[in-house]
């Protein structure tokens, strides 16, 4: 009785292999034919683990350096940082309107190297006459009378690793509105500049575009093209170096 191979599922029989393969996979064993099924030992959503963690982590780094950079760094050094005066002060009436320079409150800015807030007596100077009773001028007369200043809170305000000198920048010829913004169109005063390392390095690399002449330090209007017949902006060398402004 002639032998006949047992079949089950999955067999493949050796001879109809051999014959039913193309010439150019004969030189293949019929072993090496057959369909052996892969072993799934992880899940397949697993394939996408790589991907997920190489994005995550940087999409997370991301997020916590924005969220520090907003709501950890000094409010301050943001550019329309505008605190609430205990008085209403506006520069826009003062310095605008009625064109007082920025000398007669901020004393000593071109031999101090720190620009002072104007004493209660210098309000006085003048509201001892003018709007004597107005309740806006309250916190005024209320200092005069006590001897109390009056706690203004200071808008342009540098880290204190940072040396500036005011008196420094004004005798070389940059003027308030290049630092400052235009001042005399503010009522409330705000940040108007940067004041960050980058933007002060920008100036300090080319500074000659700021400079003018130095009686027209405090003229909020003043253009290039007013600069008087002659004038040359001075040369001047500010340091680009660290110790320059980290001392």
């Amino acid at each position: 009785m002639p032998r006949v191979p047992y079949k089950c599922a999955g067999f493949v029989d050796p001879v109809h292999l051999v014959s039913s393969r193309s010439a150019a996979d004969k030189s293949l064993p019929p072993w090496r034919l057959r369909k052996i099924p892969r072993m799934q030992l992880f899940p397949r959503a697993l394939n996408k683990l790589g991907l997920v963690l190489a994005v995550v982590p940087n999409v997370v780094l991301v997020v916590i350096v924005f969220l520090f950079w907003y709501y950890a760094s000094p409010k301050n050094l943001q550019v329309g940082y505008a605190p609430l005066q205990p008085v209403a002060y506006s520069h826009r009436l003062h310095a605008g309107e009625l064109g007082i320079d920025c000398r007669y409150c901020h004393a000593n800015i071109e031999r101090s190297a720190h620009a002072m807030i104007p004493a209660t007596q210098t309000c006085m100077g003048c509201h001892s006459l003018v709007k004597t009773e107005s309740p806006k001028l309250k916190v005024i007369r209320d200092s005069w009378k006590t001897g109390e200043p009056v706690e203004w809170v200071k808008v342009h305000k540098l880290p204190e690793h940072a040396y500036f000198n005011h008196s420094a920048h004004l005798a070389a010829g940059v003027g308030c509105s290049t630092c400052h913004g235009r001042i005399d169109q503010m009522d409330i005063v705000r940040l108007d500049k940067p004041i960050s390392m980058g933007w002060c390095l920008e100036c300090h690399r080319d500074p000659t575009k700021n400079l003018r002449p130095t009686d027209q330090i405090t003229n909020m209007n003043w253009q290039p093209d007013m600069a008087p017949a002659g004038w040359q902006p001075p040369k001047v060398n500010p340091p680009t170096n660290c110790s320059g402004c980290h001392r």
